[in-house]
């Protein structure tokens, strides 16, 4: 008889290592939290023997040599110390803090206690600074050290201190560094706010202004007094006077840092760099003359951005510094009015440096929004201009710098003509070319390609003069239009109104067709023609308008002006028309504010 003999299969195996190996992790995972939790038990007791070495030793001290150094009151024990135990080294923190109990009457109350300093409490913190095992606050213990005698009237004052935020909460936990070199001891402490954001200091040197006072706290801004110095012969929060048996109030505003993106870019959104620009808050720290707080001149990298961060909560202005340029709008519209723990984007749209130039911003009265699509024109005497807000422009004014250019960076150049446009007789306008005394019948001009910088809405294409001879006859001049989202297409495209290759913009204004939406590079083809030789259309101008992230909300720039008083008319569907003027000298700059 044969007996077969049973075993366990390849899997079965597998599977039993497996399952064996899902306990063997619980098991280690659990050993290896009660070895962590013994540890940090052990980190403890060992912390909690040090504070109460240092307890035990404060409690002997005489009296009035119970104290830190530098600190108020002041003693012979530092507030800052290191210590050994077991091969692990331990970062002891004393405070000691002068208490009023109200049991006879308050500093500063009624009746006024004129001896606060009643006892004193003792508080000592311990972290071992060189453990591991994931130990994250320190052990900390308290005291109460009497008086063995009655107290005495005492001619020292109290210096109360309360830290609050943006909104006129109270800030906990909120570190407070006072100096003072005048008095003897020197004072030198650092203690915090306690829950209700108060630090009392009681029972303080007497001082005229010599008292230094610096609130802080992680990931917050700063406040702080100022002494008075020449730059600065007004401080508005001066160094602290303590007088004696009295309370000085002091009152600080700290919240969370704040950070300002900035950037300098060119209409085409590309950035600019070495652009200087003076920034300043709104918040004095002195007066007569002003002195700001934030006061600061920044220039943007070699990829036209600036990180501005560790700001405090204030209302920003931006100067611009370099003379190259003129700011042509921002996004968005300054001031920026920055809030506690916020991140704010700043971009300025800079357009090459002219004489005079006027940016206008046009505004809500009420919201002090930006309007967009707001009709902005100026005149005076025999010129006048006209923009529409929130939108981008870009033009050509010469084609005197020739042919040959691919892209659009002389802005005097071009891409390619047939030999029928006449382009530098008068320089700066486009004619039919003679040949003897006879105009072409005929003559095409293809731009260069023009980079709007980020995808873009192409809204109008609008040209000057706007009349023709009549001699000239039915659209002598018109237009057609290619975009691409590359600059270098296989092919370009030049379509009309209706989307097709079969129309032409012929009326100046004209809204460009839709298909164009979204692509980032342009080029225009201007066709010219007369009906007589004698006569020639004239172009002087062409603009092309657009939107995209580049284009400043609420905002019309004017520049290539004479200086003097301009006649200003804003419109708007739903709102008041306005009527008013501009003087423009310069960089001119003017809000208008508009009601519905």
């Amino acid at each position: 008889m044969t007996r077969i003999k049973k075993g366990f299969t390849l899997i079965e195996i597998l599977v039993s290592i497996a399952i064996f190996a899902v306990i063997l992790s619980g098991v280690y995972a659990v050993i290896i939290y009660v070895f962590k939790v013994t540890y940090i038990s052990r980190v403890q007791v060992l912390e909690t023997q040090v504070a109460n070495e240092v307890i035990e030793t404060l409690r002997n001290l005489p009296y009035e040599s119970t104290g830190t150094i530098g600190g108020v009151p002041n003693g012979v024990w530092p507030q800052t110390t290191t210590t050994l135990r077991n091969g692990a080294s331990f970062l002891v923190q004393t405070t000691i803090r002068n208490i009023d109990d109200p049991f006879d009457g308050l500093a500063g109350g009624s009746p006024n206690d004129t001896s606060p300093a009643d006892f004193k409490l003792a508080e000592v913190r311990v972290f071992c600074s060189s453990c591991t095992g994931g130990q994250v606050r320190p052990t900390i213990l308290t005291a109460r050290i009497s008086p063995k005698n009655t107290e005495a009237d005492s001619q020292n004052g109290s210096l109360f201190i309360k830290v609050f935020d943006a909104s006129g909460l109270l800030v906990p936990g909120a570190t407070v560094h006072i100096t003072n070199t005048l008095v003897n001891p020197n004072v030198d402490l650092t203690d915090t706010t306690n829950t209700n954001g108060e630090l009392k200091i009681i029972d303080i040197a007497t001082s005229t202004e010599g008292y230094s006072v610096v609130v802080s706290k992680n990931g917050y801004t700063t406040d702080y007094t100022i002494p008075e110095t020449v730059n600065n012969p007004n401080p508005v929060k001066p160094l602290a006077t303590v007088a004696s048996q009295t309370v000085t109030n002091l009152s600080f505003s700290i919240d969370k840092i704040s950070t300002i993106n900035f950037s300098a870019i060119n209409p085409q959104c590309s950035g600019l760099s070495n652009i200087s620009f003076s920034v300043s808050g709104s918040k004095v720290i002195g007066e007569n003359p002003n002195v700001y707080r934030y006061d600061q001149t920044v220039s943007t990298n070699s990829e036209g951005t600036k990180v501005l961060d560790n700001l405090e909560w204030d209302t920003y202005s931006f100067n611009l510094s370099n003379g190259s340029y003129d700011v042509a709008g921002t996004i968005p519209t300054l001031p920026v009015f920055l809030v506690p723990d916020a991140t704010q984007n700043l971009s300025v749209i800079l357009h090459s440096h002219t004489t005079n130039s006027l940016l206008l911003t046009i505004k809500d009265s009420a919201t002090k929004l930006p309007l967009t699509n707001a009709a902005v024109s100026i005149d005076k005497g025999t010129f006048s201009d006209s923009l529409v807000t929130g939108r981008g422009y870009l033009r050509q004014t010469d084609w005197s710098g020739g042919s040959g250019q691919e892209n659009f960076i002389d802005e005097t150049g071009y891409f390619l003509q047939d030999g029928g446009v006449e382009t530098n007789s008068p320089a700066g306008d486009l004619y039919l070319k003679k040949i003897g005394n006879k105009y072409q019948w005929s003559g095409e001009l293809i731009s260069s390609t023009i980079d709007f910088g980020t995808a873009s809405n192409f809204t109008n294409i609008i040209w000057e003069p706007l009349s023709q001879p009549a001699q000239t006859g039915v659209d002598s001049i018109k237009f057609q239009i290619a975009t691409a989202s590359s600059s270098a297409p296989s092919s370009w495209n030049f379509l009309g109104p209706d989307g097709t290759g079969e129309t032409y913009y012929t009326v100046s204004d004209s809204n460009i067709s839709a298909v164009h939406n979204g692509d980032r590079f342009l080029r225009y083809k201007i066709s010219l023609s007369t009906a007589n030789q004698n006569f020639s259309p004239q172009l002087s101008e062409v603009s092309i308008s657009y939107t995209s992230g580049c284009t400043p909300p609420g905002q019309s720039f004017f520049y290539g002006l004479d200086s003097g008083t301009y006649n200003l008319t804003v419109t708007l569907p739903g709102y008041q028309n306005v009527i008013t003027t501009a003087d423009v000298s310069g960089r001119s700059q003017v809000e208008v504010l508009m009601s519905p």
